[in-house]
């Protein structure tokens, strides 16, 4: 009877949100364990064949540092920004486009699941410009010029192909590469490709899988999450150094998308098995949610039941 429960908590999730658009980040520190990629594309291909509609988007950090180091080079990150010469392009592109890309689809099919490997250069789907000299400034206060080399921003998603492919229940599977007008190849940060697509798709959530449960209230003890966070927290705990390095592009990205609005944003632990489906349905939820207003101001839209639950489960 308790298998059959949880099935009925489910079904008021699977009515709101059939048809609906979810796109989905993960990195590549899950991505490189067999089991935590398994059970992903396990839990991706049960949310399509119930209806909902699934971009995924990946990263690959780590897998790019292990062949730079094989191939005799160190990758350069500052700020946990990724610095891109000539060399990490190429690593970038076997990895990011490669390698990692076809592991994935091929774990979906093992489930069942219509994968379509793509990355932000098919059909012109990101449009991207070469990242100027940037000033970045450092813990300590101190501001250096940093040139990231082949590292893009984005300037526009079409999302015509995505949305064809979605609409024919494949789940498009897109890594972190775009390029400009050139054709010029460009490394993007997987959040930020996340975040925009999520806008550019009218998405109803952009989900975050990453390695911890959430946006830890204090990062120092990690003892306690943030249930939910409105844009303007989400941004403050950034400026006031609250979040780490690490999670700053992943914050960034879902106040970016909140505000762009896409309904509800989420970070959730992808080490935590099936957490992506306790997530979408029970109504606790896990995790961090991100939302634009969690009073509804400025025509942002309201919170959703769940996220009036996990607000008056604990938050802020």
């Amino acid at each position: 009877m308790q298998d059959v429960s949880i099935l009925i908590q489910a079904l008021p999730y699977i009515r709101e949100f059939r048809e609906k658009l979810f796109v989905v980040k993960f990195g590549g520190e899950l991505a490189r364990d067999r089991e935590h990629l398994d059970a992903i594309a396990g839990d991706l291909t049960l949310l399509s064949l119930v209806g909902i509609r699934l971009i995924a988007v990946h990263g690959g950090g780590p897998q790019a540092n292990e062949l730079s180091e094989l191939l005799g080079f160190k990758p350069q990150l500052v700020q946990g920004r990724r610095v891109t010469d000539e060399r990490a392009l190429e690593v970038a592109k076997m990895v990011f486009g490669g390698k990692i890309n076809v592991e994935i689809l091929s774990a979906l099919r093992k489930h069942g699941g219509r994968g379509v490997g793509l990355s932000g250069v098919d059909a012109a789907i990101v449009k991207a410009r070469k990242r100027p000299v940037t000033r970045v400034v450092g813990e300590g206060g101190a501001a250096q010029d940093v040139d990231f080399g082949f590292v893009g921003d984005i300037e526009s998603v079409d999302a015509g192909l995505l949305e064809h492919l979605v609409g024919k229940g494949f789940i498009p599977v897109v890594s972190s590469l775009a390029a400009d007008d050139d054709g010029t190849i460009l490394n993007i940060n997987a959040d930020t490709i996340a975040a925009e697509i999520a806008i550019a798709t009218r998405a109803e959530k952009l989900i975050s899988m990453t390695t911890v449960p959430g946006v830890f209230r204090d990062f120092g003890t990690k003892e306690e999450i943030f249930s939910v966070l409105s844009a303007t927290e989400a941004k403050e705990l950034i400026r006031n150094g609250t979040v780490g390095k690490g999670m700053v592009p992943k914050l960034e990205a879902c106040a970016r998308a909140v505000t762009g609005k896409v309904r509800e944003a989420h970070i959730i632990n992808g080490l935590t098995r099936h957490s992506l489906l306790m997530e979408v349905f029970t109504k606790k939820g896990i995790g961090t949610m991100i939302v634009a207003d969690r009073s509804g101001v400025d025509g942002a839209p309201p919170p959703s039941e769940k996220a009036a639950g996990a607000a008056a489960a604990g938050s802020p």
